[in-house]
């Protein structure tokens, strides 16, 4: 490892969805060829689905990142270490009792290798930690936990809290890592003196490369640095240095930040995004009776999720929530087959239910060809593909 470059990758969530692939590909090519990488799942371990997480997240950056990555493997000596979703707590209890803890403070310590944390385990990188699952799910006081306090040796003194910017309450404050303005206000406090608050927003990535001492900025949100009474916004773009940073994290004014353009290549939606945008293209052309327009919809909104399959965050519901959609679309779509008799609407939900197949939904395939069914339509698979018939 003597030799790699240092980069300390601090992402608010999305870290296995297409919004930070373009990150990850830069921050895997500064290492050379055939860098060792390793995948922590400690924070998501006591989760019954963890196996399946690993799995993915594997799958993710081996097809979009083109990096191999060994699950539970020795930190020391690594060349990229990653570790995400889950609770922060748990991590830190576990990772304390271990080497684990030591090796991460190591790592940026020395300037070397690349360590990416993003959601729970971005929360664990600073002084103290916010308690996600404790005080958002079982509605234990608020109260802060220890941290791993990675950014010591950087000479910043803060807390990191991912999902800055999360808005999945509608009717309630979930920004702040679901904390909510009431909350945070509460804890800031609390904090030893002098500590600041960095927020990364949702699709977000802070990217430190540690021996040039320069900052950046990547995604599709910003980064916040908050002390009570100001805060400064580094939005996606900026690309500054850790002096500024820690200027800001003292609340003095520096010089502005400059903003550079977004690179090319990441995504500006999230899938949430994209099935709503879907779900509205498919209602008017289903009102304007277009076959083909709300096929269209419906093909668009599968691609989508085929495309975010390896995503292991839950922001706004994640996967499971766009494949919802997905079979009130299908269901909609094959009562109209019904009562439109469009042949070539029969042939898009054909074509749906293929690609379906081919990646392993099969539960919303099934759906499709008992909606097809309840419509008069008998779908029947023979050597040459799916052939449909009316009933009756």
């Amino acid at each position: 490892m003597p030799g790699r470059p240092g980069l300390l990758v601090l992402m608010g969530s999305g870290e296995t969805s297409p919004t930070m692939v373009e990150t990850h590909r830069r921050v895997v090519r500064a290492l050379g060829a055939a860098p060792r990488a390793v995948l922590l799942d400690t924070p998501y371990a006591f989760q019954e689905n963890a196996a399946d997480i690993s799995a993915r997240a594997r799958a993710y950056f081996s097809r979009s990142v083109g990096l191999r990555v060994e699950a539970g493997a020795a930190v020391a000596g690594a060349d990229w270490v990653f570790s995400g979703p889950g609770s922060p707590t748990y991590a830190l209890e576990r990772w304390a009792r271990t080497s684990v803890a030591g090796d991460l403070r190591a790592r940026v310590r020395s300037r070397e290798g690349a360590t990416v944390l993003a959601s729970a385990a971005a929360c664990t990188a600073g002084v103290a930690t916010v308690p996600v699952y404790e005080i958002y799910k079982v509605g234990a006081e608020p109260y802060w936990g220890e941290g791993l306090d990675l950014l010591a040796p950087l000479g910043l003194r803060v807390v990191m809290i991912p999902h800055f910017d999360n808005a999945e309450g509608g009717t309630h404050d979930t920004r702040f890592c679901y904390l909510g303005e009431r909350r945070l206000a509460l804890m800031e406090p609390m904090l030893p003196e002098g500590t600041a608050v960095l927020g990364i927003d949702e699709h977000t990535a802070l990217v430190v490369d540690l021996r040039g001492e320069r900052v950046r900025v990547e995604g599709r949100g910003a980064v916040t640095v908050r002390l009570p009474g100001s805060r400064a916004v580094l939005p996606a773009g900026t690309r500054t240095d850790l002096d500024e940073l820690r200027r800001l994290a003292r609340g003095a004014g520096g010089r502005p930040v400059p903003v550079a353009g977004r690179a090319a290549g990441p995504p500006e939606v999230t899938l949430a995004e994209v099935a709503r945008e879907c779900a509205g293209r498919f209602e008017r052309a289903l009102t304007g009776r277009d076959s083909a327009g709300a096929t269209r919809a419906v093909l668009d909104l599968e691609a989508a999720i085929a495309l975010w399959a390896a995503d292991t965050e839950e922001d706004e519901g994640g996967v499971e929530r766009a494949r919802e959609t997905l079979r009130g679309l299908v269901a909609e779509l094959g009562e109209a087959a019904g009562a439109w008799w469009a042949g070539d609407l029969v042939d898009g939900l054909l074509t749906l239910r293929t690609r379906l197949r081919q990646h392993g939904d099969y539960r919303v395939a099934d759906g499709l060809r008992e909606a097809l069914r309840s419509a008069g339509v008998l779908v029947e698979d023979t050597p040459d593909g799916p052939r449909w018939t009316r009933s009756g």
